[in-house]
């Protein structure tokens, strides 16, 4: 087993407690299902926020979600000018013996535009 980490992104609607937690939900939920993962597989994540999504951590999703067990992380990401705004985005650690090219990363919404190299 390796230790890899996971990346994504959603774009919420605004900053509104159900929109945080509806679209962190999604993208837990994508990033879990297309890397064929369960929490049993999963050691830590990172959350960030965009300084304009201050209404819910978007820990308390995944804990919604069944992540009770799994240490979460919420923090700000960094107020660059310009840089697109409602975006919650996860660092994911997992255990797996897939290999570093076999992770599937997830940009939903309009955080696809993030990474256009590796979103789907």
């Amino acid at each position: 087993m390796a230790v890899r980490a996971v990346r994504g992104a959603v774009q919420v609607g605004g900053n509104d407690r159900a929109e945080i937690l509806a679209g962190t939900a999604e993208l837990v939920t994508e990033v879990m299902n297309r890397n064929e993962l369960s929490t049993d597989d999963v050691i830590s994540v990172i959350f960030t926020a965009t300084p304009d999504l201050d209404a819910e951590f978007p820990a308390l999703a995944a804990r919604k979600l069944g992540f009770q067990e799994v240490p979460l992380l919420c923090a700000a990401e960094i107020d660059v000018p310009g840089a697109m705004p409602h975006v919650v985005r996860l660092m994911m650690h997992i255990e797996t013996a897939k290999p570093r090219s076999a992770m599937q990363h997830v940009y939903l919404h309009g955080a696809a535009a993030l990474r256009l190299d590796i979103a789907q």
